[in-house]
C-alpha cells in the first residue's frame, strides 16, 4: 500500500514538473499505475479457527499493514481459500503447498503454555508468505517464533522479514509460476 501511494505521488509530481518545464506530459490510462503495483490477493478461511478467529484476522491485518506485494483477505462465501486456518490441540504449524497457499494450525498447546495468539497467527501466516523459522532469535524477529519466549508478544515482522515477503511476491508477480512444494513448519 505504501508503494502504490508513493508511485501515484511520484507520477503526479513528474507530470507537474514536465508541464512547468514546458515539456509535454501524457496521462497514463486510469488505473494503469494501480495495476502494475497491485498486491497479489491471497484469501484465507478462518471458519475452523474456533476461539482464535480474532487473532487470525489481526495477524492478517498486521501483514496487510506491513507489506505492499500481497494482501490477505477473508475468503468470500462459496469460494475456495488459498489458506485454511484450523484450531487444534497440537503445536502451531504451517503446511505450505506453494507461495501463498497452505494450511495453518493454531495449536492450543502453545496457547496453553502462554504464547500470544496474535503472534502465533502472524508467525504462521509468515510461513505461508514464504518465510522460514529463524531460531533462535530475538523478540524483534517475528519468525523467531517460540524461541523468543512466552513473554514475547511482538506480532510484527521486522524490516528484513517485510523485505523478504515483498521480494517473494514481487518475484512471483513478475516471474514464472512457482512449482508447488510441501513444507511442514512446526514452531
Amino acid at each position: 500500500m505504501h508503494a502504490r501511494t508513493t508511485a501515484r505521488a511520484l507520477t503526479a509530481a513528474v507530470t507537474v514538473a514536465l508541464t512547468l518545464a514546458g515539456g509535454q506530459a501524457h496521462a497514463a490510462p486510469a488505473g494503469a499505475a494501480d495495476q502494475s503495483l497491485a498486491a497479489r490477493v491471497v484469501t484465507y478461511d478462518a471458519g475452523a479457527s474456533a476461539e482464535f478467529k480474532a487473532a487470525v484476522d489481526r495477524g492478517a491485518a498486521i501483514w496487510n499493514e506491513s507489506v505492499d506485494g500481497v494482501e490477505l483477505r477473508p475468503v468470500a462465501a462459496g469460494q475456495r481459500a488459498n489458506i485454511r486456518i484450523l484450531a487444534d490441540n497440537g503445536w502451531p504449524r504451517a503446511l505450505t503447498t506453494s507461495l501463498g497457499n497452505g494450511t495453518v494450525y493454531i495449536g492450543r498447546q502453545a496457547v496453553d503454555q502462554g504464547y500470544n495468539t496474535i503472534r502465533i497467527s502472524s508467525h504462521e501466516l509468515g510461513h505461508i508468505l514464504g518465510l522460514p523459522d529463524r531460531k533462535p532469535g530475538p523478540c524483534t524477529s517475528l519468525m523467531s517464533g517460540s524461541s523468543a519466549g512466552v513473554a514475547c508478544t511482538n506480532p510484527y515482522p521486522n524490516a528484513a522479514e517485510k523485505a523478504e515477503v515483498e521480494g517473494n511476491f514481487g518475484a512471483a508477480a513478475a516471474g514464472p509460476a512457482r512449482t508447488a512444494h510441501r513444507v511442514l513448519t512446526v514452531d
